[in-house]
C-alpha cells in the first residue's frame, strides 16, 4: 500500500458526498466519489482503492449490496468498509456488518467523528503483519497471519472488525475484556462511541460462530471473556 490513502466515497446525497469528500482531501486523503452503484463499481473494477465508505442507500442499488460485492472480490475482500446508515436500529446494523462492513456511522453524523472512524480504520492498514501463527479451541481455529477462521473445519468469513474482536479475547482466554477497553484497543481511544457498538459487534461474531458462539462469555455488567480451554 501506498503512503497516500485512497478513498471511495459512494453516496447519493450530493450535499453529504461533497462535504465528506472535501474534509478527507483536507486531511490529505485522495478521494473519489460516487452517487450510484453502478459507478462505484465502475471505479472500484478500474482503480483500487484502501478504504471504502458506502451509503446504505443509494437509487440503484444498497449499501448491503455495496458491501457483499466488496467482500466477494480478492481485491477488496480485506479493505476497511465504514457503512453511513440513517438506519440506526440494531437489526439494521447487525445487517450491516453481516454483509462485510467494518463499522457504521448514523446520519446525522459530526464531521469529527467520521474523521476519528477513518483514522481508526487508517491505522489498521498500517499494522505490521502478525507474527504468531494459530489459536486452537475446541472446534475453533483462528490463523492470525492469514486472517483465517475455521468453525468445525468450515471457514467463515468475519469482518476486520469481528476478526480482531475475536482475537483480542481468544489472546488472553479466561480474561474480561470491559466494553470500553475493546472500544479502545479495536475501534481507538479516539472515537466517541457507546458501549453499543461492541454490543453489536459481538452479536454479529456469534451469529457467525454458530455452535461455537458459546465460547464468548458476556459478563453482565462488565464486558466479555473467552472461554479458557
Amino acid at each position: 500500500m501506498s503512503d497516500i490513502i485512497k478513498i471511495l466515497v459512494i453516496e447519493d446525497d450530493t450535499d453529504i458526498r461533497e462535504l465528506v469528500k472535501l474534509q478527507l482531501e483536507l486531511k490529505n486523503y485522495q478521494v473519489s466519489a460516487a452517487s450510484t452503484g453502478r459507478e462505484a463499481l465502475d471505479l472500484i473494477n478500474s482503480q483500487k482503492f484502501d478504504l471504502f465508505i458506502v451509503d446504505r442507500m443509494l437509487p440503484d442499488s444498497n449499501g448491503i449490496a455495496i458491501c457483499e460485492k466488496l467482500r466477494s472480490n480478492p481485491e477488496t475482500i480485506e479493505s476497511p468498509i465504514i457503512l453511513l446508515t440513517a438506519m440506526a436500529e440494531p437489526d439494521d446494523i447487525v445487517k450491516g456488518l453481516d454483509a462485510g462492513a467494518d463499522d457504521y456511522i448514523t446520519k446525522p453524523f459530526d464531521i469529527d467523528v467520521l474523521h476519528a472512524r477513518v483514522r481508526a480504520q487508517v491505522r489498521r492498514l498500517m499494522k505490521p503483519v502478525i507474527k504468531n501463527d494459530t489459536i486452537d479451541f475446541d472446534g475453533l481455529s483462528i490463523d492470525k497471519l492469514k486472517c483465517r477462521v475455521l468453525v468445525l473445519d468450515e471457514e467463515i468469513n468475519l469482518t476486520h472488525t469481528e476478526f480482531q474482536i475475536l482475537t483480542t479475547l481468544a489472546d488472553s482466554p479466561g480474561i474480561v475484556h470491559s466494553r470500553r477497553s475493546l472500544i479502545e484497543k479495536i475501534l481507538g481511544g479516539d472515537i466517541h462511541v457507546t458501549n453499543r457498538t461492541i454490543d453489536t459487534h459481538i452479536a454479529g461474531l456469534r451469529k457467525k460462530l454458530k455452535d461455537k458462539s458459546t465460547l464468548i462469555e458476556t459478563i453482565r455488567g462488565v464486558g466479555y471473556r473467552m472461554q479458557d480451554n
